[in-house]
């Protein structure tokens, strides 16, 4: 499986300079950046990522998360609040097994949000997991590089077939904990395709209304991230939409003559 971690808007040429050097770090294959608000490769970025500079070269620019993950089929998003989340969180022991848990042929995804407010809901119903960092309760915010470094010192450690070099008797063994426990879900922009096919369906229809369709649509993204829908699946939905659009267009208007 291919891994890339994914900043969205990031804000301190600093943090994405240390990003780029964590990855190095801990081979990852690649850093996507989306709408960044500051130089990616600007001299305090480059003086940061230190041997990460190549890959820091590397990043693929995006102007959504939607653009960022069209590619991906298993995401992970981070966020650090502890209420009112649309989808369950885990711990990265729960929620990182799942995101290594695809084939050779897999795209995954780790996202993490901007600085100062993290990641909107509807940017969070984009993943399959939410995945929540342990700290104290007085202060749960970490700082953005290092979130980045907490995730990926523990993905490493899946990777490696370790959870730590300093307890061997810990030593787990990763297909063990992924195996064939999760079904493969579909690609993030099959499920995007699929709910705006629904969305103009349901708005023609009067199903939705225009100033509410975004807030009902969110509700059923929700019910898919939580089903993890696989491709045949969202094929069937798209199927049923479509047939459902030639009937209702086939249907004479009400009050005709004919």
């Amino acid at each position: 499986m291919t891994l890339q971690v994914v900043l969205v808007q990031p804000a301190g040429p600093l943090n994405v300079g240390s990003v780029a050097r964590l990855c190095a770090n801990f081979g990852i294959d690649g850093l996507r950046l989306v709408a960044p608000r500051c130089d990616p490769l600007g001299e305090e970025a480059r003086r940061m990522a230190v041997h990460g500079v190549g890959l820091l070269e590397r990043a693929s620019l995006f102007p959504s998360l939607e653009a960022a993950l069209a590619d991906c089929d298993r995401v992970v998003a981070t966020t650090g609040r502890v209420e009112g989340e649309p989808l369950p969180l885990h711990t990265p022991a729960e929620a990182l097994p799942w995101l290594l848990a695809g084939g050779e042929s897999g795209q995954g995804a780790l996202v993490f949000g901007r600085e100062d407010r993290g990641l909107a809901n509807g940017e969070l119903l984009q993943a399959g997991r939410l995945l929540q960092i342990g700290t104290g309760p007085s202060y749960p915010s970490l700082n953005l590089s290092h979130a980045v470094a907490v995730v990926l010192h523990e993905l490493h450690g899946l990777r490696s077939g370790s959870t730590g070099p300093a307890d061997p008797a810990s030593t787990t063994s990763l297909a063990a904990m992924a195996g064939t426990a999760w079904p493969d879900p579909c690609r993030r922009d099959a499920i995007e395709s699929a709910l705006a096919d629904a969305e103009a369906l349901l708005l023609e229809v009067g199903f939705l209304l225009p100033h509410t369709s975004r807030a009902r649509m969110a509700k059923l993204r929700a019910l898919l991230q939580r089903a993890q829908v696989s491709e045949g699946e969202v094929a069937l939905m798209r199927g049923m939409v479509c047939q459902l659009r030639w009937a209702s267009r086939r249907q004479a208007p009400s009050g005709s003559d004919t």
